[in-house]
């Protein structure tokens, strides 16, 4: 019961293994994939001394529970949610002593979507192509987790490594505003159209996932038919299908697509979107 892993008891909706993502790989139509809230992983990571960058579980709506073989400071942040141990509450954006053998559970989260539980030392998944983050889409990095499933942990960070700077977690707002850059294809709308993109409020779709937020909402119209030769998409990329309701990209967005982009979220915007739950309001605004 010593040795530094823990074991899956419920693995949850969709609980997977994340870090920053892989960075370089787009030519070879490797997406980045990472964690969709970056400043909730780094915060947990933060809080039990590790580099920011280290591998931690996101959890989807449901959470998950493992169960630690070996004693360990453990953070939850993110979508705020219930945390016990053993069946006693336990904070949630604080770091927690759980001892070996004990069951850290990480409740269902009651506003957002995901939330984030880091290990002191990380989550020591194999890393491939320099990451350990699961991408969904192409199917690289350990798989999402299972019951049962046994995850090796990284060695302990050093006493005294925890840094906790106040609470930056910016939370989950009512209303996620999106900035935009219009391009490179929003010449195939009509100018009615960019009015009402930027005009109107959508809704986030129970569709959406880790690839791209699918919205509700008014339809763009085109300004020509037909669709576009495949061409590269950069995260954040929003991309209008044929039924003309936006997809915003998210990590495990394709590398290549054939629906043309109408306007790029600028990425310090994704954590919110990645946080909007099904029915949330969306609006586009012309990036400042």
């Amino acid at each position: 019961m010593r040795d530094r892993a823990f074991t899956v008891v419920r693995a949850g909706a969709l609980t997977t293994v994340q870090d920053r993502g892989r960075f370089g790989h787009a030519h070879l139509g490797v997406p980045r994939s990472g964690a969709l809230d970056p400043y909730a992983a780094a915060l947990v990571n933060r809080l039990v001394g590790n580099d920011e960058g280290a591998a931690v579980l996101e959890t989807t709506l449901t959470g998950c529970a493992v169960r630690s073989r070996c004693a360990v400071t453990v953070a939850v942040g993110g979508a705020p949610c219930t945390v016990t141990v053993d069946g006693r509450p336990a904070p949630w954006g604080a770091a927690v002593r759980v001892a070996a053998g004990a069951l850290l559970e990480v409740g269902t989260a009651v506003r957002g979507v995901r939330s984030y539980v880091a290990f002191a030392g990380g989550v020591a998944a194999g890393p491939v192509l320099g990451s350990r983050s699961t991408d969904l889409l192409s199917g690289l990095g350990p798989a999402p987790l299972a019951d049962g499933a046994l995850l090796p942990l990284g060695a302990a960070p050093p006493p005294g490594a925890a840094r906790y700077e106040g609470a930056p977690w910016p939370g989950v707002p009512d209303e996620v505003v999106l900035r935009v850059r219009f391009g490179p294809r929003d010449d195939w709308f009509t100018a009615g159209a960019l009015r009402t993109l930027t005009a109107s409020a959508y809704v986030v779709s129970a569709a959406s996932n880790r690839v791209g937020l699918r919205l509700e909402g008014p339809p763009l119209e085109r300004a020509r038919p037909g669709e576009l030769p495949s061409e590269g998409m950069v995260l954040g990329a929003v991309q209008v299908p044929p039924d003309g309701r936006p997809v915003v990209f998210l990590a495990d967005h394709p590398t290549t697509g054939g629906y043309p982009v109408v306007c790029v979220v600028r990425e310090p915007d994704l954590a919110a979107a990645a946080q909007a739950a099904p029915g949330t309001r969306v609006r586009f605004v012309r990036g400042r």
